[in-house]
């Protein structure tokens, strides 16, 4: 295709949210995150490389081969960061420049007689996204567009205890006939089963629960309530489901289907039946399926104004599916790189129904009383059969915007990467559960002053070779 024929779109923020601080001026101040140990060999962690850099040790080589894979250095794609510290290596037959944010970083500094480059950063902007790449002999080479700077409400904080992750649990559908679904519930620490708790529900839900992945989302949850800034909460991290016939069965039969047509694997075809579909399915499951099991072990709160639900990608799309299907079940959502696309689109008597339809419905259908924040990059540039992801969460910005919902979209420039995501999870869950009251049952949400008096979120279409 000629060059002439195709435009890149350029996504220009309102500013509506990004780098602005949601937390209340009475809330409690965040103790200091705790520090990582020192290691006495093995991987090193950002601030260990910063000090041994800093310091010119003798160790830092050993400890920058220990750390980083070869792969990665030698790809420019070598980093590792704590709160401030940060620490980037690669290896190059000459100088390389250390671009961050499109901007000149330090210098990179060598050993001698080597290839082995270093340099050691600190980045001020926390709870945020940042980029990196390098130029060597004149040509870019290398980097990352997700680079998350978490603060320290995303660490373990000293005197915050952690609560107890159950064990993997396994449901059985009747729903989705005879799918098998893997949970956790995850019980912060001070639960007092006399007292309902609040509920957040978690797409994808592996993903969140390894802390020594440094997966952060436990520590926030941790540490927020702690803080007192979000209620006291319950959170169940549900995967999708896997289904194995046999055949004959209904669901296996779309599913195998659907795997064939597009040429995915039955997880993957299963994943996207239960998350990108357009219907209440998926919410019948959670309503009549998973949460009563969770319910049977410990006491919920049963309003909506108290249960929120969140995802990634497809999940995203689920998450806002649910509360928009049943806003008496969910009221609060979060959903990072949203899906908002034709991933499963059909047609009902020949009426279009897909995820791509949701701007028009929040549109033309009934206000739903809830409230949700959206965050995507425009670098999450996936332009396929499905659509645009930047450009569908845009239009899912304006359309809750003009309808006047109670919304916050954080659009920076990251890919199909949830860093940028869950470096705010702390700005995120903050806003989500703002002003909420346990006496209360319910509650209208408004649209924020800022937000109703700020301009819609624009867009400036360029030629795809321009930059």
């Amino acid at each position: 295709m000629k060059t002439s024929q195709c435009a890149a779109i350029l996504f220009l923020s309102s500013a509506a949210c990004l780098g602005r601080s949601v937390c209340t001026a009475q809330a409690p101040a965040p103790p200091a995150a705790q520090t990582p140990a020192p290691s006495a060999a093995g991987p090193r962690s950002a601030t260990e490389l910063v000090q041994l850099a800093n310091g010119n040790s003798p160790d830092l080589r050993t400890a920058i081969e220990a750390t980083f894979s070869q792969k990665d250095l030698e790809a420019g794609t070598a980093w590792s960061g704590h709160l401030h510290d940060f620490f980037f290596a690669i290896r190059a037959t000459s100088r390389p420049m250390l671009i961050i944010d499109d901007l000149a970083g330090p210098a990179m500094q060598s050993f001698p007689s080597n290839d082995l480059w270093y340099a050691a950063v600190q980045i001020d902007r926390l709870g945020a996204v940042h980029s990196f790449r390098y130029q060597i002999d004149g040509k870019d080479f290398g980097g990352i567009l997700d680079v998350p700077a978490f603060t320290e409400l995303s660490y373990a904080m000293p005197g915050v205890k952690q609560g107890t992750l159950s064990p993997k649990l396994t449901i059985t559908s009747k729903i989705y006939d005879g799918m098998t679904a893997d949970y956790w519930i995850y019980v912060p620490d001070g639960y007092d089963a006399k007292v309902p708790a609040a509920l957040m529900v978690f797409q994808d839900g592996a993903g969140y629960i390894h802390r020594e992945h440094d997966s952060q989302p436990l520590n926030v949850i941790d540490n927020l309530i702690s803080l007192k800034r979000i209620p006291y909460m319950i959170c169940v991290f549900v995967d999708p489901g896997k289904i194995a016939g046999p055949p004959g069965n209904l669901t296996y039969e779309f599913v195998k289907a659907y795997s064939d047509k597009w040429h995915r694997s039955m997880d993957d075809s299963m994943r996207s039946t239960l998350y990108d579909t357009v219907s209440a399915r998926y919410d019948h499951f959670l309503r009549e399926e998973l949460l009563p099991e969770v319910e049977a072990k410990y006491k919920l709160r049963k309003d909506a104004y108290s249960r929120g639900i969140t995802g990634l990608s497809s999940g995203g799309i689920c998450a806002f599916n649910a509360a928009w299907q049943m806003p008496d079940l969910f009221s609060r959502v979060i959903t990072w790189i949203g899906s908002f696309t034709s991933i499963q689109w059909k047609e009902t008597p020949g009426v279009p129904d897909g995820g791509q339809d949701f701007p028009d419905k929040i549109l033309r259908e009934p206000h739903r009383n809830i409230r949700v924040w959206l965050q995507d990059g425009s670098g999450d540039m996936e332009w396929d059969r499905y659509g645009s992801w930047p450009l569908a969460n845009v239009r899912m910005a304006n359309a809750l915007k003009l309808q006047d919902y109670d919304f916050r979209f954080s659009f920076g420039k990251g890919s199909h990467n949830p860093a940028h995501g869950e470096a705010q999870f702390p700005e995120e869950m903050t806003w989500l559960w703002r002003d909420y009251d346990a006496s209360k049952t319910e509650q209208t949400y408004q649209i924020e002053p800022y937000e109703k008096t700020t301009p819609p979120f624009r867009i400036a279409i360029i030629n795809r070779d321009a930059d």
